[in-house]
């Protein structure tokens, strides 16, 4: 009799892992069909029945099982109010920064910092500006701020080309300062990370700046008082 259970158990099991394989084939069929150069298309399941959740490249949608509905928005659980769209968006952000080179920040950091931010900033942003012209603040709070180059009008604008000039200077965090206050640096060029860094945040879904992500890939768009940020990234680690 238990030898019989368990048999339709494990059947049961095996015909569910299939059913959810046929699933994913449908669905990634079906989104190949409409997105037929994306690099990357990984299906998953979700706590709610019969919507998987689909990667295509960085982004994040979701589809009926039958592949015959495609929705677009954050799935939240509210016993926990967890979002658990982001939650999968911080780990593709996670995996594009993992092998980010130090050496291409402009970093403002404490001697002991309790937390580390990028921040993707855009010298010509007034909330940019404010954030840098409370840069100690943000230090006093423990928080190492790593800036990254976004122009918000793109390759090849004027704000670009201030960065530019800003990362060839010899003192980076001295010309930032300067362009931060609204002054425009000595016009310099030489190799750079400003459109390397500018793409990276397109792919990680920067669309406004300043735009901070923690270590663990959590996206704080805006600008946030020092300790009111404070407050935020230690709420983060509990």
């Amino acid at each position: 009799m238990v030898a019989a259970l368990l048999a339709a158990s494990f059947l049961a099991a095996c015909q569910t892992v299939v059913a959810q394989e046929d699933d994913s084939s449908v669905v990634e069929e079906k989104i190949r069909s409409l997105v037929p150069n994306a690099k990357i298309i990984a299906v998953s399941e979700t706590p709610v029945t019969g919507i998987l959740q689909v990667q295509i490249n960085t982004d994040i949608v979701y589809m009926s099982a039958d592949g015959k509905y495609l929705l677009q928005g954050s799935i939240m659980e509210l016993d926990t109010r967890t979002n658990m769209t982001d939650q999968a968006k911080s780990v593709i952000r996670q995996e594009l920064l993992t092998d980010l080179d130090q050496a291409k920040q402009i970093s403002f950091t404490p001697e002991d910092p309790s937390h580390e931010i990028l921040v993707f900033t855009d010298l010509d942003c007034g909330y940019c500006r404010k954030l840098h012209h409370q840069i100690e603040g943000y230090n006093k709070q423990g928080i190492a701020i790593h800036y990254l180059a976004f122009p918000r009008a793109g390759i090849g604008s004027a704000s670009f080309d201030k960065y530019v000039s800003v990362w060839c200077a010899d003192d980076k965090k001295e010309a930032l300062t300067l362009a931060k206050t609204g002054r425009d640096p000595e016009p310099l060029k030489c190799p750079n990370p400003v459109a390397e860094q500018y793409e990276l945040g397109r792919k990680i879904g920067v669309t406004g700046t300043p735009a901070l992500v923690t270590s663990s890939g959590k996206l704080i768009p805006g600008y946030m008082p020092p300790e009111q940020l404070r407050q935020r990234l230690d709420s983060l680690l509990q």
